[in-house]
């Protein structure tokens, strides 16, 4: 284990073993600075700086991210895995579902803006979904520098080809690029209609409806895409008992094909981190996995930060502690709630908490999840699911360890070096 040391004027220096930080703060020598990871700032001028060339490693991702520091032996003095966020489109769509609603009611009317979108046309614009998961890569890559000397920095770059992903025989004839399964029908249920024989999938024509529709196998609320894939041709008899409850679809040979939607996010993340980075040196994920494989670690996305940060060498966690981190809003943009809004919900403290504090209860670090004037409160893990305390935690049972921010922090033992 290490704990990480900044200088007086700010630089960070090598990190030290946690005996001789214990002598720096007993001497008075230093003061902690963060708990999480635990970090000492000097309170006078070392008589030497310790600063070796350490290598920051970024394994990119649109969901998940891993960032990891190794210095050229492979000792790895620094590892976490970033969760982004992916709830920032359907906030956007719920938001201006509530002001399309608004504006068509009989109040203040308000002009609709069809050509006044000056930011949507703006150049090099990046929607705001996209931003906050490239944010999110520079943040952490500011954090280390700052509490890590580094000196050079690899990302790990890759272009998916999502049509290929979609259809792998197009590897191997091009042509299909232009001609693809869809090529000639003038949209996908057109496509899905003719591919189902325009006969009902689940009663073969037995009901008789010459009216057929085109239904979502899983539906888009939950996630399900437009492919054809997740189509299938239904009569509108069968498809509203789908709808109602009163029957349920059994059809073999039909599979919902795993979307491109991530890897169409991770070629605009990557190509903004080599804008933001020019300095960034690039690799590409089977150079990571051919040299993962070789040293017999797991696949982790702070295993392969290790790998791409260790440049080859046999990885070493000096630094066995991993951070994982989750991004979350600063806050939540409902104010008030009821049916004229008279309610307000309260966005500051209560009894002494706001929402995803960091605290302890029983032992156990955990966040807030939601807050009662009675005092009763629930908690969750920091992947939101919430955990069930018997009986429900009372706020004078709370230890409040860390106040809310934007990011959603933990540790645990998770380094995995590479084998003798």
């Amino acid at each position: 284990m290490r704990v990480f040391v900044i200088n007086v004027d700010g630089e960070p220096l090598m990190p030290c073993t946690p005996v001789i930080a214990r002598l720096l703060l007993d001497g008075g020598n230093a003061v902690v600075k963060r708990v999480m990871p635990f970090t000492i700032t000097l309170t006078r001028e070392p008589p030497t700086k310790h600063v070796d060339g350490l290598t920051l490693g970024v394994d990119a991702g649109s969901k998940t991210a891993g960032f990891a520091v190794a210095d050229q032996q492979g000792n790895v003095y620094y590892a976490s895995r970033v969760e982004l966020r992916d709830d920032i489109k359907d906030k956007m769509d719920r938001r201006r579902k509530y002001r399309r609603a608004r504006r068509s009611r009989k109040c203040r009317y308000r002009q609709p803006r069809f050509d006044n979108r000056r930011n949507s046309i703006k150049d090099d614009r990046v929607p705001p979904s996209m931003r906050s998961k490239v944010a999110s890569h520079d943040k952490e890559i500011a954090f280390i520098a700052s509490i890590l000397p580094i000196h050079d920095v690899i990302i790990e770059v890759g272009t998916f080809d999502p049509r290929a992903i979609a259809d792998p025989a197009v590897l191997d004839d091009p042509s299909l690029y232009q001609h693809g399964a869809r090529f000639g029908f003038y949209n996908t249920r057109a496509f899905v209609l003719h591919r189902d024989d325009y006969t009902c999938r689940h009663c073969n024509g037995r009901s008789h409806d010459p009216h057929l529709h085109v239904h979502h196998v899983m539906y888009r609320d939950n996630g399900g895409s437009d492919d054809p894939a997740n189509l299938v041709t239904l009569c509108k008899t069968c498809h509203d008992s789908v709808h109602d409850g009163s029957i349920v679809l059994d059809i073999t040979g039909l599979h919902r094909r795993a979307g491109t939607r991530h890897a169409t996010l991770f070629n605009v993340v990557r190509s903004h981190l080599a804008k933001h980075h020019p300095e960034a040196t690039q690799t590409f994920g089977y150079i990571t996995k051919a040299r993962r494989e070789s040293l017999g670690l797991p696949k982790d996305h702070h295993v392969d930060a290790a790998v791409i940060a260790s440049i080859g060498s046999p990885v070493t966690f000096v630094q066995d502690i991993v951070l994982s981190k989750r991004c979350v809003p600063r806050g939540d943009y409902q104010r008030s709630k009821g049916v004229r809004s008279e309610k307000r919900i309260p966005a500051g403290k209560v009894h002494g908490f706001r929402k995803f504090d960091k605290v302890r209860h029983r032992g156990i670090a955990c966040f807030v999840k939601g807050r009662r004037s009675t005092g009763y409160f629930s908690l969750m893990a920091i992947d939101g699911t919430e955990l069930p305390f018997k009986p429900i935690p009372k706020a004078k049972l709370i230890q409040r360890l860390e106040a809310r921010t934007s990011w959603l922090t933990t540790s645990k033992r998770g380094g995995v070096s590479s084998p003798d």
